[in-house]
């Protein structure tokens, strides 16, 4: 069962509390499905045309969710990523780390107004934030830290340690032609059966 790391946030640094993701549900993929019904609303609106998926898909998201604008830099040992996250406390944000993925979530408290004073304009964004990014490198989760001062997030999340002896998988791929691929593997096949 796959397992992410679930930072608290604070004004100072913090460390982590590791979750299991088969108990939760995956909120990434909950936010997705969300932006994906509203894109498709859009989709709908706009006559069913083709050709505007993607925008339709910003749109969405701008719609439901506040933009987290992130900046993430690397040293040789970690990454230092950095979200803007104005107006969001610590308590109403959620991060999860995982080997090769960050997620930042959160909801906004509303704040009742008690005055008597009738809004005739608001420029507000979304209550809701969501930023999920596949990460350049693989990060060891249980060693990040994280602190939000002034709106906002700075995470530290040092590099996983590869042990000696051990070596990082390399995975190539290749495009090819099915008729290309039975030519090239049916000889080694036929090999391999002639020497077992």
């Amino acid at each position: 069962m796959a397992t992410a790391t679930r930072l608290t946030i604070g004004d100072r640094l913090v460390g982590p509390q590791f979750v299991s993701l088969g108990r939760m549900p995956d909120v990434a993929d909950a936010c997705a499905q969300s932006i994906a019904r509203r894109a498709f609303e859009i989709f709908q609106e706009r006559g069913s045309a083709h050709g505007g998926d993607q925008d339709d898909w910003f749109r969405a998201e701008s719609e439901l969710f506040h933009a987290a604008h992130v900046a993430v830099a690397e040293t040789d040992d970690a990454l230092a990523i950095s979200a803007e996250v104005p107006g969001f406390h610590a308590e109403e944000l959620d991060i999860s780390i995982e080997p090769h993925r960050l997620t930042i979530t959160g909801v906004r408290r509303a704040v009742a107004d008690k005055s008597t004073r009738r809004i005739v304009y608001c420029d507000s964004c979304a209550d809701r934030i969501f930023r999920a990014l596949g990460l350049p490198v693989e990060v060891d989760p249980k060693k990040a830290t994280a602190v939000l001062k002034d709106g906002i997030l700075e995470l530290t999340v040092p590099r996983a340690a590869f042990s000696p002896g051990t070596s990082a998988g390399i995975t190539t791929f290749s495009i090819v032609r099915v008729e290309d691929l039975l030519s090239w593997t049916d000889p080694f096949l036929e090999f391999i059966k002639g020497r077992l």
